[in-house]
């Protein structure tokens, strides 16, 4: 019988071949609890290739979408919003605006821009949630009106990518008067002869969707995206009742008449490129 010593505590193993987990490499699907790599999912555009659920994305990736070979130039983009209400809830108005801007490298929650699309010159604005959750407030409207006037300068369509909890509380009817603003400036759009597409993403809510929002000459929103006024929870509440399933989402509101389709982000440039063809045809 054979006798071994042990020459050193603990067993070792090599863990050179071992595959680096690192944070972020992958990605939870919220809605079906699959895995994907992280790199995979950038590629499907942000979508989960098992259930199609679009995750939410801000304007970087949707001008990288929708503009050729992804350069456009972006305008106003140094405008920032200013206090005129004093406004403190749980912190400044100025403090919060101020953490946002370092946080999300935004000015404010939209981004407006012009390039190439398919060819084709477009204005295109979009919204970022990420900044006071993509909240309405003067700079918003100012920005969206001013995108309007550069694309009745070059004679180019102007699309608006919305993305938005509402009106920003903090600047109360300063806010609410861009729904007017940007309402007129769409007016003048038209009046110019200027197509609007209106693209509605998750989620879509209050002013916003009770204004430009709304106007397009063609609507059209990202799959299962929230599209309401008042929430369903608020609507619930109000009316007493259980919703029918699906309240509020891009099928229900589409089924309703309230959008012209539904387009996946994959197809979402050519589907406006043919949508721009057509109407200058």
């Amino acid at each position: 019988m054979g006798w071994f010593k042990r020459m050193k505590e603990g067993i070792t193993t090599s863990t050179k071949d071992k595959k680096e987990i690192r944070e972020g490499l992958w990605y939870k699907c919220p809605n079906c609890d699959e895995v994907i790599d992280t790199d995979e999912f950038k590629k499907s555009l942000f979508v989960c290739q098992g259930c199609n659920y679009h995750e939410r994305i801000g304007s970087h990736e949707y001008f990288d979408i929708l503009f050729d070979d992804k350069k456009c130039t972006e305008f106003n983009k140094n405008i920032s919003s200013g206090d005129p209400l004093d406004f403190t809830d749980t912190k400044k108005y100025t403090d919060r605006v101020k953490a946002t801007q370092e946080k999300s490298g935004l000015k404010d929650a939209v981004r407006t821009a012009y390039g190439k699309v398919d060819g084709k010159m477009m204005v295109i604005a979009s919204m970022d949630f990420a900044f006071i959750g993509g909240s309405m407030g003067s700079v918003v409207g100012e920005k969206i009106a001013r995108a309007i006037d550069m694309a009745i300068k070059k004679k180019c369509p102007f699309m608006m990518i919305s993305k938005s909890g509402g009106a920003r509380m903090m600047e109360a009817g300063l806010s609410l008067m861009q729904m007017a603003k940007t309402s007129a400036k769409l007016t003048l759009l038209s009046r110019a002869g200027l197509p609007y597409v209106s693209f509605l993403t998750d989620p879509t809510t209050g002013g916003v969707t009770a204004s430009f929002a709304m106007l397009g000459d063609i609507n059209i929103a990202e799959p299962n995206a929230l599209i309401a006024f008042a929430g369903p929870r608020v609507v619930k509440e109000t009316i007493g009742k259980d919703l029918p399933e699906g309240f509020q989402r891009s099928e229900f509101v589409l089924k309703h008449g309230f959008l012209d389709f539904i387009v996946e982000r994959k197809n979402l440039k050519t589907k406006v490129s043919q949508f721009i063809r057509m109407i200058n045809n």
